[in-house]
């Protein structure tokens, strides 16, 4: 049975201080054919997390619990191995270790974003292409109110993506997607520079277009808020799924 979610209260109560800890299970569930690595980091102010990274085989499940007022993002490596003591990955590697430690991913990575109790009361979460694609994921409340409606890439992008984003293994298979913003770095697709760092001077382009087409219910540049933020009321628990 999953764990609840439990409110944080602390009283003081006959001269004793009573504190009640809050926390919420997320559940990464690896649906893929081949065994994948999450990975996590806190945003800034948040702790992180005991566990931030660990090997999880295919059609295989874990559960870490993020604390109160916590904000930051999961992703999944691929074609990792350890070769000499090396570990290392063919996407979104953090570093030379299987925990990530607080390091982020190297992109194209799809991102599971989370921001848990905003404003006390209710979180925000999302599927992001904004740094690229690698792997097909979803995010789904359990319980809460409010819309609490799946956030989700279910598509292999990497199979239907373009020349110029494609991000190959030495093989030579594709094995990522990068975003406009990732591969050319120009403002206009990071949305970046006084010019292009607003919704109305940072409209979509023809790239972030196609992840769009690909993955409605995902971000797919950096203002694709309309489409790419959900929120739900207090949910007791999340299910990531990688390969939906």
């Amino acid at each position: 049975m999953a764990s609840i979610r439990v409110v944080a209260l602390c009283l003081v109560s006959f001269g004793f201080l009573v504190c009640v800890i809050e926390g919420i299970p997320i559940t990464i569930t690896n649906n893929c054919p081949y065994t994948v690595w999450p990975g996590s980091q806190a945003n800034q102010y948040s702790p992180q997390l005991p566990k931030t990274g660990f090997e999880l085989l295919s059609q295989k499940s874990e559960s870490v619990d993020v604390p109160a007022k916590w904000s930051g993002k999961f992703w999944a490596r691929t074609g990792c191995s350890n070769n000499n003591g090396v570990f290392s990955c063919a996407t979104a590697d953090c570093g030379n270790h299987v925990e990530c430690n607080g390091a982020g991913e190297a992109t194209p990575a799809s991102l599971m974003e989370f921001t848990v109790d905003t404003n006390g009361d209710h979180d925000t979460y999302d599927v992001s292409n904004v740094d690229g694609f690698n792997i097909p994921s979803s995010i789904t409340p359990q319980g809460g109110t409010g819309t609490c409606k799946v956030a989700s890439c279910p598509a292999n992008i990497n199979a239907a993506c373009p020349n110029d984003l494609q991000f190959k293994s030495s093989d030579g298979s594709v094995v990522g997607c990068k975003s406009a913003c990732v591969a050319f770095g120009k403002p206009e697709y990071c949305c970046s520079g006084p010019q292009h760092n607003t919704s109305q001077t940072c409209p979509p382009s023809n790239y972030s277009q196609f992840f769009s087409n690909q993955c409605p219910n995902a971000y797919s540049y950096a203002y694709d808020d309309n489409k790419g933020t959900f929120t739900c009321s207090k949910p007791t628990a999340y299910a990531i799924k990688l390969c939906p």
